[in-house]
């Protein structure tokens, strides 16, 4: 049995959750990122319970339920914090994790790189690709600083901004504006903030995850043209469109100071045709499905990402001809279901869709998540 050499291009969720996956199936890994200061930023990020078995199958579970947040359920509220409805987030039993959570981004990272380390694998940073040249029975790569490699395997897992994409599929889309902004700052976190919770009915969709015993985050996700913001002036616009909120996003609303840091930024996405390959270069994670945050999936998606990857890999004896269309059967489905529903929910949210309407698309797309993958 052929075991294969693969080169993965971008170090975020997708990437170092397919190089550990990899690495545990006995392929060779090198490791790539364009930033010579590799690091996550960022307020929090929230997992699903489908995200929480994916990183028990990456083997982190338990270092990250040390640090993060996990519970069961979602709350939905009205503007002033009156429950309206919970919603039930259960898992098989047999996945063995709970139904929701939420951590800091940076952390999660930094959780998944020191699985990555203590594997053996090495990340090179300040290096990107330049070109592609398909051999009889590899690929050979060309760097950004000269040098070149020959691979098997070729994983691009850069980004919304993919160059991998750009590099093999130069007509694919671009990422479009939704129409949306999404507005996170990170405040303690009160004794009765027990799970994650929506605040609905109001002119935005607002929204708490805790990501600690102690600290939390709030979310915003602002209907409006596309827009630049200075990073240091963000505060006060803020607390603008909390105005009409009461009950805990009044208090929030009240406490955010002009030096907080507030992470800003525009929704962007699109559905990338099938296949997500070309010859022996294929793309994962946010550079084959970007999705907005209204699933709280992407992050998911790409662990789960890597996860399928090497279970075919295996599968396919190594061979990357029969490995890829598997993959693709596998994946594309349930990803083209994250985004199309969470896109679905952020139109809804912008055309202020009853809360029922908004509701039923998130619990029938939670359903589907806690399917196998």
């Amino acid at each position: 049995m052929k075991k294969s050499k693969t080169l993965i291009v971008g170090g975020g969720v997708g990437g170092l959750s397919t190089a550990i996956m990899l690495q545990r199936v006995g392929v060779a890994v090198d490791f790539i990122d364009i930033d010579p200061h590799w690091g996550a930023l960022g307020a929090g990020i929230t997992l699903t319970g489908p995200s929480l078995r994916a990183l028990r199958e990456l083997g982190v579970l338990d270092e990250v339920m040390a640090q993060a947040y996990t519970g069961e359920g979602i709350r939905v509220c009205d503007t002033q914090g009156n429950t309206l409805k919970l919603l039930d987030t259960p898992m098989p039993a047999d996945a063995g994790v709970p139904g929701s959570g939420g951590m800091v981004r940076p952390a999660l990272h930094a959780v998944l790189h020191q699985k990555m380390v203590n594997a053996g694998i090495q990340m090179r940073l300040g290096l990107t690709v330049d070109a592609f040249k398909e051999l009889a029975d590899a690929i050979e790569v060309t760097f950004s600083d000269g040098s070149t490699g020959i691979y098997d395997l070729v994983v691009g897992s850069d980004g919304v901004n993919s160059k991998v994409r750009k590099l093999i599929i130069p007509d694919a889309p671009a990422p479009e504006y939704t129409g949306q902004y999404a507005w996170r700052v990170t405040v303690p976190r009160p004794k009765e903030i027990d799970r994650r919770t929506y605040f609905l009915g109001g002119p935005h969709k607002v929204g708490i995850t805790p990501t600690s015993d102690n600290e939390m985050y709030l979310f915003l996700l602002e209907k409006s043209p596309k827009i630049w913001r200075e990073a240091n002036a963000l505060a006060a616009p803020l607390r603008a469109l909390l105005k009409d909120y009461g009950g805990i996003v009044g208090q929030i609303r009240d406490n955010i100071k002009d030096d907080d840091y507030i992470n800003f930024r525009p929704l962007e996405g699109f559905i990338l045709p099938a296949p997500w390959y070309r010859g022996r270069v294929l793309l994962v994670g946010d550079a084959a499905h970007p999705t907005t945050p209204q699933l709280a999936s992407g992050a998911g998606m790409a662990m789960e990402d890597g996860i399928v990857l090497a279970d075919e890999l295996v599968k396919a004896q190594f061979d990357v001809a029969t490995l890829l269309p598997a993959y693709m059967a596998r994946r594309e489905p349930r990803c083209r279901l994250i985004v199309g529903s969470s896109m679905e929910l952020g139109r809804l949210e912008q055309a202020h869709a009853s809360i029922e309407t908004m509701t039923a698309v998130v619990e029938r797309t939670l359903a589907l998540l806690m399917e196998p993958i």
